[in-house]
């Protein structure tokens, strides 16, 4: 019986937290942000040419405007690597914890060797474009009960309550932040 390979992590980093709107990062896009980071990261081990990555994948919560147009893909090429895949993954506020697990995965199956597990979000450049979950006609009506639902009980601080307990269905658009 073949053992599964382990996975690690070895490099990590990240950009200072900021407040959305405010702040030195306000005006930086999130491609050319998680560049900077993952080129960080690749510089912490010079035994690993990047041109050997099996892939880039890049977690985003909101990969609309901006932080759309396959980002993961952008960054390996602002890197200057063309010849790593990318792909972008949206799970809204675990978009790069899924990265992680999807990366230590494919690692474990023995399908790659070393893949690039990153994440970025701008909220201050949403207003180029990153609110397409918002536009006029996008969301399903049938969860217009739930947004309803949240809409009250955040005009009365009404306690949450499971609305499946009821059989109802949850607020699938409730903001995450």
């Amino acid at each position: 019986m073949a053992t599964a390979l382990e996975a690690v992590i070895v490099a990590a980093a990240r950009s200072p937290i900021g407040r959305a709107y405010k702040g030195s990062l306000r005006e930086m896009r999130a491609d050319d942000l998680a560049a900077q980071l993952v080129r960080a990261a690749l510089d912490q081990v010079p035994a690993l040419d990047p041109a050997e990555l099996d892939d880039l994948l890049l977690g985003c919560g909101q990969p609309a405007g901006e932080q759309g147009y396959g980002l993961g893909r952008a960054v390996a090429v602002l890197l200057g690597l063309d010849g790593v895949p990318g792909a972008t993954v949206q799970r809204y506020c675990a978009s790069s914890l899924q990265t992680t697990r999807m990366a230590a995965h494919a690692i474990r199956t023995g399908e790659a060797q070393a893949i690039v597990s990153a994440g970025v979000e701008c909220v201050s450049r949403y207003g180029n474009g990153g609110k397409a979950d918002g536009m006029p006609g996008t969301h399903n009506p049938r969860f217009a009960p739930a947004q309803e639902r949240s809409a009250r009980r955040a005009a009365s601080a009404e306690p949450w309550k499971d609305p499946r307990l009821d059989g109802d269905l949850p607020d699938l658009y409730i903001a995450m932040g």
